[in-house]
């Protein structure tokens, strides 16, 4: 059934669109952030083992929530490893087990990577007329400003 709720169906795929690749970037960032959780070594092992694993809480819930808001718009959302992969902007550190203050500091910068990003998404939602997820996108910076201010305390 087509998804009728004021958008052109041009400027909903235009935001799917949009939406699968922050996607893609909020998916390696939960993984690496998990990653992280695992394989945390030092004297800060406990607190960041179980701070890493609250994150990834919150990085799961918003994962969730972006793939649900492409299908709200009535497409599909990415669901594999190789589509998160080919279009993240954020990258992986394939085989590297960094030390804990490394591991602070690359969350840190996908964060602030990703807050930049969907910063430059929020206006295109105005030029698709698409004011949910101009709302959902704000909701997101939040988050992730949230996150990275607790990753920077970490830092100082």
């Amino acid at each position: 059934m087509e998804t009728n709720i004021g958008i052109m169906p041009n400027n909903r795929d235009a935001v799917s669109k949009l939406l699968n690749i922050l996607l893609s970037d909020e998916y390696v960032l939960l993984i690496k952030t998990k990653n992280y959780h695992w394989n945390v070594t030092g004297m800060n092992f406990n607190d960041l083992h179980l701070f890493f694993d609250k994150q990834y809480g919150e990085l799961l819930e918003i994962v969730d929530d972006t793939a649900e808001r492409v299908r709200a718009l009535g497409n599909y959302s990415f669901g594999t490893m190789k589509a998160f992969i080919e279009y993240a902007r954020i990258k992986e550190h394939m085989g590297e087990i960094p030390a804990e203050k490394i591991m602070i500091k690359n969350l840190l910068a996908d964060h602030e990577s990703i807050i930049k990003l969907i910063r430059i998404d929020i206006d295109k939602t105005v030029e698709f007329m698409d004011a949910g997820t101009n709302n959902f996108l704000c909701e997101l910076i939040d988050k992730h400003e949230r996150m990275a201010w607790m990753l920077r305390a970490y830092l100082s």
